[in-house]
Parts: C-alpha cells; sequence; structure tokens
C-alpha cells in the first residue's frame, strides 16, 4: 500500500507535492527537456498528452530515459 500524497516511481514511493501531470512530474525531476518513455498505470503515454494527464496519489510510474549509443 502507498504512503499518502506518493506514487510509485519506477518501483520505489516517491512525493507528489505540487505534482498534477506528466509534465509537472518531469519537471520536478529535471526531465522536462529529456528524450523519455512515461508509463502510468501499465500504459504509455505520449508526449503530447504530458501536459493534460493527471498524476494520481498512488499512481504507478515508470519513466526510462533514452540515451544514444550502440
Amino acid at each position: 500500500m502507498s504512503e499518502p500524497n506518493t506514487i510509485t516511481l519506477n518501483g520505489k514511493a516517491h512525493p507528489v507535492e505540487g505534482v498534477q501531470s506528466i509534465s509537472d512530474l518531469l519537471q520536478s525531476l529535471g526531465l522536462e527537456e529529456k528524450p523519455v518513455v512515461v508509463e502510468l498505470n501499465h500504459e504509455a503515454v505520449f508526449p503530447r498528452d504530458y501536459q493534460s494527464t493527471e498524476v494520481c496519489v498512488g499512481a504507478q510510474v515508470e519513466i526510462v530515459a533514452l540515451a544514444a549509443g550502440g
């Protein structure tokens, strides 16, 4: 069970004070300008929807930063 005012972020509890959208979450993590893939409650979220997709207390979020290389 999650703690009050937290989400599960990449498998760990993470506070969500002031976070309302995926965009807010990415900004709070310093990832707003980085190429990332976001999954919210086991469903992929398109970058165009980050601003309008709400992050609720108790949500499960996975964020994977993309890196070039080979």
